[in-house]
């Protein structure tokens, strides 16, 4: 959609004008004061843009319309911990352009570089991971890209004040729920029941690491040639200081398998076979990170509770018409499915 037509609520969201006079400095290149701007799918938390002008294409990222909920979308810790990463094993876009203070859309925001890859969502593409064990080296790429993360020193990248690690799982459990209580539209016993659990059965701390906090396939590009070769690892927005357990428990749950059913808000190409099951990707991580397993099923239980609170918060954003549009269902049985599924991690695993 070119600038010059664009439909008044994308005018407003990305200020095109603004925007291009911003990148035209920053990138010594006037051809970058006319854009098109074109909505990215996929996107339910944060605003994804894609602008295109003469001079290429670059991304921008924004915090949906509307009221925010506390310390959520924060445009200026996702550029923050990309251009720490730079350098690092993890691949990561280059970050262009960082607006802290909001002059230029009202809200804070920042714009990297587009790089070239396929998001593997529901499909993968024509011919695409075929091959004998591709789909393995698929998941072991997905694997050894968070193992990296997760020993890439904070101090030696100038992280080392971007979160608190002490008590963070707990500290955890208290902010989601407090997220629940502030986006709830009715009561779901499950998801009450799951915290309790959880917050009864605590792990001892363990070692603390960059988390990205919400890793998973489709929050990475790969390489269109090969499937093996992650080339940048996107939606940084609830990075932090942690227990990097919590993002593998994440990725397992995102991880469906043959016979699962299908989430309505994530995708779930896995389902199908030949991936590898969710084991093998635990037992990966394990070998590449020296990390032990014994209180795996609390983690994978605590990713049930935080996605449930999640997914209400974009039936939230969604009826208050925050999302640019977008719409996802009915998602009241979600919530209380994903829930039910993470009471039933404990019993069968825990």
């Amino acid at each position: 959609m070119n600038a010059s037509s664009a439909e008044p609520d994308l005018r407003e969201l990305v200020r095109p004008e603004r925007v291009g006079r911003a990148l035209a400095a920053a990138l010594e290149d006037d051809r970058w004061r006319e854009l098109d701007v074109t909505l990215i799918a996929g996107g339910k938390s944060n605003l994804t843009f894609e602008l295109v002008s003469a001079a290429g294409a670059v991304v921008l990222r924004r915090p949906p319309t509307g009221e925010l909920l506390p310390s959520a979308h924060d445009m200026g810790r996702e550029a923050r911990v990309q251009q720490a990463l730079a350098g690092t094993p993890v691949p990561v876009p280059r970050v262009i352009l960082v607006d802290r203070t909001g002059d230029l859309l009202g809200v804070p925001c920042y714009v990297m570089e587009k790089v070239d890859g396929h998001v593997v969502r529901d499909e993968l593409p024509a011919a695409y991971a075929r091959g004998p064990g591709a789909k393995v080296a698929l998941a072991d790429a997905l694997v050894d890209v968070l193992a990296d993360l997760h020993l890439v020193e904070p101090e030696s990248v100038g992280l080392g004040d971007y979160g608190r690690p002490t008590g963070f799982v707990a500290r955890q459990l208290r902010r989601w729920r407090g997220q629940w209580d502030a986006s709830k539209t009715h009561e779901v016993w499950a998801l009450d029941e799951l915290g309790a659990r959880l917050t009864d059965a605590l792990p001892a701390a363990g070692r603390s690491a960059i988390v990205h906090g919400d890793f998973r396939l489709d929050n990475c590009l790969l390489d269109r040639r090969d499937p093996a070769r992650v080339r940048a690892v996107l939606d940084w927005e609830l990075s932090t200081l942690g227990d990097p357990m919590t993002d593998l428990g994440m990725l397992l749950f995102y991880w469906r398998e043959p016979g699962e059913p299908a989430p309505l808000l994530t995708p779930a190409v896995t389902r199908h076979d030949d991936f590898p099951r969710r084991a093998h990707l635990a037992e990966r991580y394990a070998r590449r990170t020296g990390a032990g397993l014994d209180d795996l099923a609390f983690y994978e239980a605590f990713a049930h509770f935080k996605f449930a609170i999640i997914a209400q918060g974009v039936a939230a954003r969604v009826a208050s018409g925050a999302m640019a549009g977008q719409t996802f269902g009915d998602l009241d049985d979600e919530v209380r499915r994903i829930a039910e599924a993470g009471l039933t991690t404990l019993d069968q695993k825990g």
